[in-house]
């Protein structure tokens, strides 16, 4: 900005949005001395680099207002957990799939946890066996983003939100 800037020449729009050409860096500190205003290059790379005449303190504004905003408009996704045990009773199993569902239906993705426990992790196969049918009976719900891992003693498995799922959540709201 102002003196900072190093080329010889530059391309200069003014204050307005308007091209007032190709000139000397010297013309375009003046010119922005003259409507006391700063100098500010916009475009470095481009050859030759692009200033505009611009309030420097507005612009600075102006640009962490439209940060704020498009922070503010991003949409987290969160990763929630159902853990589940390879011995799991069948109304138990049902309990967690729905959490499962409801946070599916919320926009989230779920991680399924299988804790194997004791000698329960030489038979890593019924444990799959398990989230086989943990991912058939979300499967209206949601898609199998990573396929079940072994990782110590726990089998991880992440299924995400399917995309006319995340629609219906956004046209409710």
């Amino acid at each position: 900005m102002n003196r900072e800037i190093s080329a010889q020449t530059v391309r200069l729009v003014d204050a307005d949005g308007s091209q007032r050409g190709i000139v000397s860096l010297r013309e375009a500190l003046d010119a922005a001395a003259e409507a006391n205003l700063d100098l500010a290059e916009i475009a470095p790379t481009a050859q030759p680099p692009v200033v505009k005449i611009l309030d420097w303190g507005k612009y600075r504004y102006e640009q962490t207002k439209q940060q704020a905003k498009s922070r503010k408009n991003q949409k987290q996704v969160e990763v929630k957990q159902v853990r589940l045990g390879l011995k799991i009773g069948e109304h138990d199993l049902q309990v967690k799939v729905n959490r499962a569902i409801k946070f599916l239906q919320q926009g989230h993705k779920v991680k399924v946890s299988l804790l194997f426990r004791g000698r329960e992790i030489t038979r890593p196969e019924l444990g799959r066996t398990l989230l086989a049918r943990v991912t058939e009976m979300l499967a209206e719900y949601g898609l199998q983003e990573q396929a079940p891992q072994l990782s110590g003693r726990d089998l991880n498995m992440i299924i995400g939100p399917q995309k006319d799922q995340k629609d219906k959540n956004s046209a409710q709201a």
